[in-house]
C-alpha cells in the first residue's frame, strides 16, 4: 500500500500530494510524502524534462533536486511522473479511544506504545474536550467516546503486519490488540490513563476514525475562522495550547476555539472562532500564534503548506536569508514567473 492518509484521499492524486509535501493522520509511522518519494518526472518551465527517476534507497550524487520540487506547490516545475514507496498492507488492526490525565501522560503512552510494539504506531490523534462536545453538537447520531467527559481524548491505533503479531491464536486473541490492552492496563494502575475503550469490531474502528476525521466539519462549521496549522516539538504541544489559552482572551475575549491534533508529530490544527469582526484582530491572533509556536521552536506551517494564505506569514517568519535563497532559485528556474504565479514567496 501507499501509506499516505489524510481528508483528502479519496480525491487527491499523488501529484498534488507531492507538490503540497501532504502530511496526514500517520506521519507517525510512515513521514510525510517527501519521505514516501524516492524518484520524479518534472517539467520545468522552459519545457525541459529532468528525469529523477530513481528507485534507489541511496543516491548521493549531488543537490537532492527531487526534494526541492516536493512541497514547492508547483512553483518550480509540474511533476508528471514519480516513484514512490509502498508498504506491506497491515493485517490486524488495533484502536482505542484514551483519556489521559494531561498530554505529558499522553506521550508516556506513546512511547510505551512504540517500544511495545517495535514503533507500529499509526495514529496518535489528540481531540479535547471541547472538540468532543462540539463534535457532538454537530451530530446529534454520534456516541460519546465515553460515559463521562474528559478533558483530554486519544485515539490511537496500532497495526501488525507479521504473522506473529496479526494472526489470532486458538483462543481469538489477536497479539497486536493484546500488546494494546496490557500497555493500557499498566498505565492505568499508574495513573496515567483514565478510561479506555479498544475497538472490537472494524464498526467500532470505522467510528473511532470518522469521529476525527470529521474535524474539517466541526471546526469550519462557521465564519469567521483563523485556521492555523502549526508544529512544535512533542513535548511542546502541551505549553503551546497552555500558553494560547492565556494569550487569547487579551486578542479577543468572546474567541472560542476548536483544536485537534497529530500528537504523535506534534502538529497542531488550531483553529479560533473570533467573537470579533475585525481583521486586524484576526491578524493578531495569527500573529500570536506564530509567535508562541517559532518560541517554542515550532514551525508556522505543518503540513497545509503556504499557497496565498500563509504568504504574510511567511514574510513575517520565515528566516531573510532562507527567503532570499528561494527566491534565488525561483528566478532561476522559472525567469517568467510562469509556475503558479504568486504562490509561496512573498514580493522581495
Amino acid at each position: 500500500m501507499f501509506p499516505l492518509t489524510f481528508g483528502a484521499r479519496g480525491s487527491a492524486m499523488i501529484g498534488g500530494a507531492l507538490s503540497t509535501n501532504a502530511g496526514g493522520s500517520n506521519v507517525v509511522r510512515y513521514g510525510s510524502t517527501r519521505g514516501l518519494c524516492l524518484g520524479l518526472e518534472v517539467v520545468l518551465p522552459d519545457g525541459r524534462v529532468m528525469d529523477l527517476m530513481s528507485a534507489l534507497h541511496k543516491d548521493n550524487s549531488g543537490y537532492d533536486l527531487k526534494d526541492l520540487f516536493i512541497g514547492a506547490e508547483g512553483t518550480l516545475g509540474l511533476i508528471t511522473a514519480a516513484v514512490v514507496r509502498l508498504f506491506p498492507k497491515p493485517s490486524a488492526y488495533a484502536t482505542a479511544m484514551v483519556a489521559a490525565p494531561g498530554l505529558p501522560e499522553a506521550l508516556t503512552l506513546l512511547n510505551r506504545l512504540q517500544r511495545a510494539t517495535g514503533g507500529a504506531v499509526e495514529a496518535f490523534e489528540y481531540m479535547p474536550r471541547g472538540y468532543i462536545e462540539a463534535h457532538l453538537k454537530k451530530f446529534p447520531e454520534a456516541r460519546a467516546p465515553f460515559d463521562r467527559m474528559y478533558e483530554v481524548n486519544v485515539m490511537v491505533e496500532v497495526s501488525a503486519v507479521a504473522p506473529r503479531d496479526a494472526e489470532p491464536r486458538e483462543d481469538g486473541a489477536v497479539p497486536v490488540v493484546e500488546y494494546l490492552e496490557e500497555t493500557l492496563a499498566a498505565l492505568m494502575e499508574e495513573g496515567a490513563v483514565l478510561d479506555a475503550v479498544v475497538a472490537k469490531t472494524e464498526g467500532q474502528r470505522r467510528e473511532m476514525w470518522k469521529r476525527r476525521e470529521d474535524a474539517a466539519e466541526v471546526t469550519q462549521g462557521r465564519l469567521p475562522i483563523i485556521n492555523n496549522d502549526i508544529a512544535v516539538p512533542l513535548d511542546k504541544v502541551a505549553e503551546f495550547l497552555d500558553r494560547m489559552d492565556e494569550t487569547l482572551p487579551g486578542l479577543d475575549a468572546g474567541a472560542d476555539t476548536r483544536t485537534v491534533a497529530h500528537l504523535g508529530d506534534g502538529n497542531i490544527h488550531y483553529t479560533v472562532l473570533p467573537a470579533s469582526q475585525d481583521p486586524e484582530v484576526h491578524d493578531a491572533i495569527m500573529e500570536a500564534v506564530e509567535e508562541v509556536a517559532l518560541d517554542l521552536g515550532g514551525s508556522f506551517s505543518a503540513e497545509h503548506g503556504i499557497g496565498l494564505a500563509k504568504k504574510p506569514s511567511m514574510a513575517r517568519r520565515k528566516n531573510p536569508v532562507a527567503l532570499e535563497v528561494m527566491r534565488a532559485i525561483k528566478q532561476a528556474l522559472d525567469p517568467k514567473g510562469i509556475m503558479n504565479p504568486g504562490k509561496v514567496l512573498p514580493p522581495g
